[in-house]
């Protein structure tokens, strides 16, 4: 098993373990994903690696290829499914190592540590990432592209042109420029176009940054 197998079976296990823990009203908790609630967030994350394909294309013929919209109600079908199933479908993705069809293996790993974070941060249950994990989801957070940039209120690069992203727990940093400091947990919301506090962000660029992220 490689290194990066390794990590997102171990990152999808500790989300399933985490998941079991949680109660009814906070599987009902609005995530940071818009109208999503944590447990949409979760099926989607569960279900997405091995729904048919078919099934992905009618949904984005039904909503007329709006891609977050599709995504959106598909995952709020799944999220019927119940808590017990999702988590069961989470393990079994971690064992066999399932990802999306036509995506790079460490966009699971992104998926994973990104969606775990629209989970935890709405219910004040972080976890410490580990630094082998979060270095390249951030990396690989500040390449991606179009189309995978539509989920993420656009390429991470433009949002932060003139400044320098700085993580302050972790050995990471990004760009040049007027120098903006935060959590490494901020930084992930950043560069995948979750919102953020003013107050999570310090430093001379932090009003500019604040200024171009999505904000709900």
């Amino acid at each position: 098993m490689g290194e990066l197998t390794e990590l997102i079976r171990s990152e999808r296990l500790v989300l399933a373990d985490f998941l079991e823990t949680l109660t009814p009203d906070e599987w009902a908790t609005p995530s940071l994903c818009g109208e999503w609630r944590v447990q949409d967030v979760a099926a989607h994350l569960t279900f997405a690696p091995v729904v048919p394909r078919g099934e992905m294309l009618g949904g984005l013929l039904r909503y007329g290829f709006r891609v977050n919209k599709a995504s959106a109600e598909v995952s709020k079908k799944w999220a019927q499914r119940g808590p017990a199933e999702i988590i069961q479908q989470l393990r079994t993705n971690a064992a066999a190592g399932a990802k999306p069809a036509g995506v790079p293996e460490i966009a699971a790993l992104v998926d994973t540590v990104v969606h775990s974070l629209d989970i935890r941060v709405p219910l004040g249950k972080l976890r410490t990432i580990p630094p082998e994990v979060f270095a390249p989801v951030a990396d690989f957070s500040v390449s991606i592209r179009w189309p995978m940039t539509i989920s993420v209120g656009r390429n991470a690069r433009k949002r932060l042109q003139g400044l320098r992203l700085v993580a302050d727990d972790y050995d990471w940093s990004y760009g040049e420029g007027a120098q903006v400091n935060a959590s490494g947990v901020t930084v992930l919301r950043v560069l995948n176009g979750r919102p953020v506090a003013r107050t999570e962000l310090t430093g001379p660029g932090a009003d500019q940054l604040y200024a171009a992220q999505p904000k709900g």
